[in-house]
């Protein structure tokens, strides 16, 4: 059987074959080392949001298109509000297995890092910074700035320069191996070289300010990750059951897309009975080396009190 392996994939009729570009290699390396080494734990949450949507709707109402809130800000503050009760979920890890060595940074800063998806159809991921400060609107318009920049990004530049300076690092550190390496498979001649900008496309492209497009500190790594895959496919029905932690975070939080779903109730007499509801899944992973599930239980708990009485959202407008 294993002489003919060969010749069958000759007789395979191909398509097309793509060299991974510097996106898909940062991608393919960071959720490679998080499977290797992280221990995931993943827990299923469904939010009732059938009393929050026609609040967002009502604060919404005479706003232009470009300041309308989205859900998805408002989820952002929800899952803010529930860090603020669960620090734990928003930290780094530094883990040697060798030497059995740990240790945990929890920051009090709230930096989430979010995947968006570009005009290209390509996706990388951004850090809106400092969410704990900000109010629901100031998220919103954080959001809406951050792919306004991405529009007027390179996304090889600004990639390989968040690579190269991740990698410069790692030399300091001592991973001299490791620096040789991705320098060698980033810019040595060939298909798999990193292609970047040059001459007066280069001076071009360094002439924007660095506030009307994607710098460093906007690619750099968050302290948790918040992905919105209901945005992607709103219109879907599927669920997600893992995913991975980008090291060196301990935390992934997934939305889904909302549905309507029969859920028992309990009515003002204490009877029980069947309703539609407005459903909202969440997936969230953690880092069991860090921490155990009761840890992350306050962050439920706070998530559990704003959608019973999600009231509150006005007051964080």
């Amino acid at each position: 059987m294993p002489q003919n392996c060969g010749k069958g994939e000759k007789l395979m009729k191909l398509r097309e074959e793509q060299t991974f570009g510097i996106a898909r290699k940062i991608k393919a390396n960071m959720t490679g080392e998080s499977w290797e080494h992280i221990t995931h734990s993943v827990v299923s949450y469904e939010a009732d949001v059938t009393e929050l949507m026609p609040l967002i709707k009502k604060m919404n109402e005479g706003a232009t298109k470009e300041n309308k809130i989205t859900v998805n800000s408002v989820m952002l503050k929800i899952i803010t509000e529930g860090i603020k009760v669960m620090p734990l979920i928003n930290s780094h890890l530094e883990f040697n297995r060798k030497l059995v060595r740990g240790t945990l940074k929890v920051f009090d800063t709230i930096n989430i890092s979010i995947p968006m998806v570009l005009p290209t159809g390509e996706m990388m991921t951004v850090n809106l910074r400092d969410m704990e400060k900000k109010s629901i609107s100031e998220m919103d318009k954080a959001v809406k700035e951050t792919v306004k920049k991405a529009q007027n990004s390179d996304i090889n530049e600004a990639l390989y320069g968040v690579s190269f300076n991740d990698t410069i690092t790692g030399l300091k550190k001592g991973k001299v191996l490791q620096a040789v390496r991705r320098l060698y498979g980033s810019k040595m001649p060939g298909k798999h070289k990193v292609k970047t900008l040059g001459g007066e496309e280069k001076k071009r492209y360094y002439a924007i300010p660095e506030s009307e497009r994607l710098s460093q500190k906007d690619l750099e790594q968050g302290t948790i990750t918040v992905s919105n895959l209901g945005s992607v496919y709103r219109e879907g029905t599927q669920r997600c059951y893992m995913l991975q932690i980008v090291p060196p975070q301990t935390c992934v939080i997934a939305l889904l897309s909302i549905r309507k779903e029969p859920v028992v109730v309990t009515d003002e007499n204490g009877e029980d009975k069947i309703a539609i509801r407005q459903i909202l899944p969440m997936t969230l992973a953690f880092d069991h080396r860090a921490y155990d599930y009761p840890d992350i239980i306050p962050f439920f708990r706070r998530l559990d009190e704003i959608f019973a009485d999600p009231s509150v959202i006005k007051e964080w407008k």
